[in-house]
């Protein structure tokens, strides 16, 4: 019996209805292969497989990327947007208040709980966004030997 293949990031982009471009491959896999990255380092990360693109480019790749749901996108408040490859799964975020460390974190209890509101008000929610914010280990450490 053969295992099931992975789809290529080509069949990925093609399967979501979008179009199949070496930025867009690159940006694809600068996002999935970093970690919640912004649009500069996004940008960098595209130059080094492809050569040139602009930021305007990025930008737009990146929306259509998000409106596709193959990258997630994340606006801690007073940060820029923030990128990554891991979506479809509710997960959740921890931001350090200090260093500006962002590291995904699972749902608390199984089932994705969070998705359970109060009170809907007859939304049919599909997504919840939760950030956590504290001091990462490093952060709490030099606090606490200052």
């Amino acid at each position: 019996m053969t295992e099931p293949q992975t789809p290529t990031t080509a069949e990925e982009l093609r399967g979501a209805g979008l179009r199949v471009t070496a930025a867009r491959v690159a940006l694809l896999e600068t996002v999935r292969d970093g970690d919640h990255l912004g649009v500069e380092a996004i940008a960098s990360g595209v130059r080094d497989r492809v050569g040139h693109i602009s930021v305007q480019a990025v930008y737009d790749a990146l929306g259509a990327l998000t409106e596709a749901g193959l990258v997630r996108r994340l606006e801690p408040p007073g940060s820029p947007a923030l990128y990554e490859g891991r979506v479809g799964d509710n997960h959740h975020h921890l931001v350090c208040r200090s260093c500006g460390a962002v590291v995904d974190v699972d749902c608390a209890v199984g089932h994705a709980p969070c998705l359970t509101a109060s009170d809907d008000r007859g939304f049919a929610i599909d997504e919840a966004e939760v950030i956590y914010w504290g001091l990462c280990p490093q952060c709490s450490q030099a606090k606490a030997s200052s």
